[in-house]
């Protein structure tokens, strides 16, 4: 008879969904100053047992997936909390190094998962200003500062300096997940980080997840049918709502197209 007036286990749960970085003229993009007090309110809910987070995003600035995936290893710690993460349509590139943040990592058979590495990508057009008869005039102080500019011919020195950089922050990404996945990485059947990427089925198979569910079915099973899974997320501020829904077109075609640009990397 007790049992009825058993208090029920609450469940924080946030959600992160969209391009990693401050993105478009609204900054709708995921980044650690928009997530930080949400992160910090959904960890202090203290007779919580877990956190739980779901991720959909195809990555973006890693210097702010490293940020978030650092503050949530930092209060998971203080609180003494689990974390339990759910990917959705794509947990890639940064996404998935924010997924690393999990004690548990949990996916949908067809989740896109992987694409642990470092891309930099641009375009050039030497070509087209000489057949327009355009003369191309750059003034720097320092002689490396006009390094990769799309206007002039590429130098070697210039795509070796890249190369070198994106090494370093392909190392910082493996690392992270070795940290989080360790033994449960199987790294005999293909090159984990190749900056390929798989489906959530396969990736359960390489151990970049720990299995395949959602999670309303995953939190249940753990804490019961009756569990209360509580939201945070973060919302549109009164402003963006407004200059979202304003007239200036173009921005608004630059933003989508902005963000699709790196979602139609794994082909959504």
């Amino acid at each position: 008879m007790f049992s009825f007036f058993r208090k029920k286990k609450i469940i924080p749960h946030i959600k992160l969904s969209g391009v990693i970085g401050n993105v478009g003229k609204f900054k709708q993009g995921i980044d650690f100053s928009g997530q930080e007090e949400i992160i910090s309110k959904a960890f202090a809910l203290k007779k919580a047992p877990c956190v739980a987070i779901t991720i959909n995003s195809p990555g973006g600035s890693p210097v702010q997936s490293h940020l978030i995936y650092n503050f949530i290893r930092q209060q998971a710690k203080k609180n003494k909390k689990k974390v339990i993460v759910f990917a959705e349509d794509v947990a890639a590139s940064g996404g998935y190094l924010i997924a690393c943040a999990g004690d548990e990592i949990y996916a949908n058979s067809s989740s896109i998962i992987g694409s642990i590495g470092v891309i930099y990508s641009s375009f050039g057009f030497t070509e087209l200003i000489k057949k327009i008869g355009v003369e191309r005039r750059v003034h720097t102080a320092g002689k490396n500062k006009s390094t990769l500019d799309p206007f002039q011919e590429e130098k070697k020195e210039d795509i070796e300096r890249l190369k070198n950089i994106q090494l370093d922050l392909h190392k910082d990404f493996i690392e992270v997940v070795e940290k989080s996945r360790g033994s449960k990485l199987k790294k005999i059947e293909v090159e984990l980080f190749s900056g390929e990427f798989w489906s959530g089925r396969k990736a359960k198979d390489l151990g970049l997840i720990d299995e395949v569910g959602d999670a309303n079915q995953i939190l249940r099973e753990k804490y019961g049918e009756d569990v209360v899974i509580k939201k945070f997320e973060k919302s549109k501020s009164w402003l963006s709502k407004k200059l979202s829904s304003s007239n200036d077109h173009v921005d608004q075609l630059a933003n989508i197209l902005d963000e699709k640009s790196v979602w139609q990397r794994y082909g959504l």
